[in-house]
């Protein structure tokens, strides 16, 4: 089936099962901005909706309801995902209300949830940066969803996520370290990236031997 039928009886599917506000914040809230984000982010990389929860309620810390764009729960998976446009969110926002949006991002942080956040101009016009980074995201929790082939396994991902925190070539001891593996395993897994393009070996003074390696701006997109 393509899109529009899934996301048609996605939309009807929540809004059998609610009634009141719940329900009716639905039906007025679900529009062209987070139609286009099913469209352009969520469809074409799962090509399923199972788990998404399109104008979800929480309450604040105040007690008061606030309805996220979308909340993602699956297993241990509690993934808010709101849409922001520049108008609603920048332009026209008040000091009050910019308070408001931080303490309820921290405290949906404490109760649990990741927050997450995509600009509308970017769900509209660039998608693919989009699905680059709510991948790489999935990925730290289901590393067998959406995983690329050329990366197969979880420690080269994380190999390639600590080069990024680290922002410097990685030596083997980083790996050694961080996964807490043997040296021989982490130069094993190391060369393989670069086999594949993901890391560039960096020799040392004599140009005899590696002694770093250096992640290739590509390797993110394999996250």
């Amino acid at each position: 089936m393509g899109f529009e039928t899934v996301h048609t009886s996605f939309v009807e599917y929540h809004l059998q099962r609610r009634t009141g506000e719940r329900k009716g914040r639905l039906a007025r809230g679900h529009r062209e901005a987070e139609k286009l984000f099913c469209a352009n982010i969520w469809w074409p990389l799962r090509k399923d909706f199972s788990g998404l929860h399109p104008e979800f309620e929480v309450l604040d810390w105040r007690g008061l309801s606030y309805f996220c764009d979308f909340v993602f729960l699956s297993g241990q998976i509690r993934l808010v995902i709101e849409i922001k446009g520049f108008g609603a969110h920048v332009r026209d926002m008040d000091r009050q209300k910019y308070c408001y949006e931080l303490n309820r991002e921290t405290f949906l942080t404490a109760l649990g949830y990741q927050v997450i956040s995509f600009a509308y101009d970017d769900v509209a016009h660039r998608p693919e940066l989009c699905i680059t980074l709510l991948r790489m995201v999935l990925n730290r929790y289901q590393p067998e969803i959406s995983s690329p082939a050329s990366v197969k396994s979880v420690a080269e991902r994380e190999i390639i996520r600590l080069a990024l925190r680290l922002a410097r070539p990685l030596r083997p001891i980083d790996v050694v370290d961080h996964l807490t593996m043997n040296h021989r395993t982490a130069v094993r897994i190391l060369h393989s990236l670069c086999t594949k393009g993901l890391f560039t070996p960096i020799t040392g003074e004599e140009g005899k031997y590696v002694v770093k390696y250096e992640l290739h701006p590509s390797a993110v997109q394999q996250l």
